[in-house]
């Protein structure tokens, strides 16, 4: 009896999955003080400051080792430039459910959300040809990625996933998880018929036939809607040589196809818009000091976790970095007080051996190194 007892108490204990804990759509959250936060409308967090972001990666693909992600490290380097910190990227199957939850969790967590399903093959019909301008060359396959932007997570970014084909379950899954109707989407499928062109292999294809093929077409047009908001907020056409859109729901949750070419260019038109709400409207929020040394990790680790401790309360972060094969190593600065930032160098350099670097091979010395560390 004992035992038994023993038992249920330690399974009591245990912390809840991830998929049972409160999230954007089920009513308050605590603040960090313990104080009880009335739960956050669409229209909020849509006007809300960025400051955090995250990262969701959706795709069987990925998840099997099959396709290669790149639109994860694009998303990192574009939260860099813009000053925006981003704290998780997480890469899950093809599954409405964790869908969902990820979804409705990075919504209540971060500021700008971005995801992105992974699909093996695009087709030519419906996926190269979602741009008049587009090469075909450049719309390669690609993992599925969702992106969560935020301060907690203020927006939220979720790419591919949105294209004609079953497995196509992004819009729906996501429509789900906030309780909102799929709506057929007219200025959408107006420029659908206007920028994009049947495959070569659909001869017969007419816009006003209905056929399997039509019904396939008009599924990438279908949009998670909140008909208590304004639409034109909910479906942004932010590159007019593009006839998709960035579908945004809950405010903050941004969906982009998962083809890299054509989700690096929305990211690009999405920017301006996006400026205003950062802590530096420039977007020139974070910066890099890049240090070239020839000592070995172990010879500086001291000295650099003595500055690390000391630029901490400064949000300056330090970092470390070997270089396989290569007689010198890299040391990072990284934050947002560009002024304090220039001020350590003289002494960084002095700390390390070494000196200041645009690029991390500038000081190298030859093709043909020892490893150091």
């Amino acid at each position: 009896m004992y035992a038994r007892v023993s038992q249920l108490a330690r399974h009591l204990s245990r912390p809840l999955p991830l998929y049972a804990h409160t999230s954007a759509a089920a009513g308050p959250r605590s603040s960090a003080r313990g104080s009880i936060m009335p739960p956050s409308s669409a229209e909020e967090r849509s006007r809300r400051m960025i400051h955090t972001a995250g990262c969701i990666i959706i795709g069987d693909e990925v998840l099997g080792g099959k396709t290669i992600d790149t639109n994860s490290a694009h998303f990192a380097k574009y939260c860099f430039l813009l000053g925006m910190q981003l704290k998780r990227v997480e890469v899950i199957g093809d599954d409405e459910a964790e869908i969902g939850e990820a979804t409705r969790r990075m919504s209540e967590n971060y500021d700008f959300v971005v995801t992105r399903q992974v699909h093996p093959e695009p087709l030519q019909s419906d996926r190269h040809c979602l741009s008049s301008n587009v090469p075909k060359a450049s719309l390669r396959p690609n993992q599925g990625l969702m992106t969560v932007l935020g301060g907690h997570y203020a927006d939220k970014i979720h790419s591919g996933g949105i294209g004609p084909t079953h497995d196509d379950i992004t819009y729906e899954s996501i429509a789900k998880a906030f309780g909102l109707p799929l709506k057929l989407h007219d200025e959408a499928l107006k420029r659908m018929k206007s920028l994009s062109k049947p495959h070569p292999s659909q001869k017969n294809f007419s816009w006003d036939v209905p056929s399997p093929a039509l019904d396939a077409k008009l599924r990438m047009v279908r949009l998670p809607i909140d008909e208590s908001l304004d639409e034109k907020s909910q479906v942004l056409f932010v590159d007019e040589s593009l006839w998709v859109p960035i579908s945004v729901v809950n405010g903050n949750v941004h969906i982009l196809p998962g083809i890299p070419r054509l989700f690096t260019q929305l990211l690009d038109g999405l920017k301006p818009s996006l400026l205003p709400r950062l802590e530096n409207p420039e977007g020139k929020g974070v910066y890099r000091i890049l240090f070239s040394t020839p000592m070995a990790e172990s010879e500086v680790a001291g000295y650099l976790t003595q500055l690390a401790a000391e630029v901490e309360p400064k949000g300056v972060k330090v970092g470390s970095y070997p270089r396989w094969g290569r007689k010198r190593n890299t040391v990072t600065l990284v934050g947002k007080d560009k002024e304090f930032m220039e001020s350590l160098v003289p002494q960084i350099e002095k700390g390390v051996d070494g000196i200041r670097v645009e690029r991390e091979e500038d000081a190298d010395e030859s093709e043909d190194e020892d490893q150091v560390r």
